[in-house]
């Protein structure tokens, strides 16, 4: 073999179809695109979905569902992944470290999938029943998850202060029945 005689090998190269030249190439005279009409003109399209003026397909069809805003921020971590995060201590910080979670990540969760293999102290991030177990029987620790209140959202009442709202609003109703209907004078 020499430098002068490579080539491809044979059909691995294929000559680009050349339309509206000649009825000899299968393509002429039309080009492939039929007698008139709008999609045999130049420029003459539509836009995808456009059924001739009548409501097309998407738009007959009801809107369903939306899209969580938090749904990227959360990542799912395999219990079998956690062999590779470096040191005992496993918290969202040292995932994300190790590549086991997206930076952008802002919570995760372990779940069982694969074998625990070393004791891990998992702190800050949520775990399955059956992922907690496996890691406690490996010899490990879950730190339970403090549950913090949503951004942007109202504390709930104590509970001294919603049952004096509810009795005074049964105090209220009772008042409001032991009063007698005014009658309307006779004519």
């Amino acid at each position: 073999m020499e430098l002068n005689t490579i080539k491809p090998g044979a059909g691995s190269k294929k000559a680009r179809r050349r339309v509206g030249r000649g009825i000899g190439s299968g393509l002429g005279k039309t080009a492939g695109r039929g007698h008139k009409g709008q999609k045999s003109r130049a420029g003459g399209y539509h836009k995808v979905g456009f059924e001739g003026g009548q409501m097309p397909l998407q738009r007959r069809l009801p809107k369903r569902g939306f899209l969580a805003v938090t749904i990227v921020k959360a990542a799912e971590v395999r219990s079998g992944d956690l062999a590779r995060v470096e040191g005992g201590a496993i918290d969202l910080a040292s995932l994300k470290k190790a590549g086991v979670v997206p930076a952008s990540a802002e919570r995760a969760k372990i779940i069982l999938a694969g074998d625990v293999s070393k004791a891990f102290k998992v702190s800050g991030i949520a775990a399955s029943k059956g992922a907690k177990a496996a890691i406690e029987k490996a010899g490990g620790s879950v730190a339970a998850l403090e549950a913090a209140p949503a951004a942007g959202r109202l504390a709930k009442k104590p509970a001294t202060v919603a049952a004096e709202a509810e009795k005074s609003k049964q105090a209220k109703s009772k008042q409001a029945k032991s009063k007698p209907a005014k009658s309307k004078p006779a004519k």
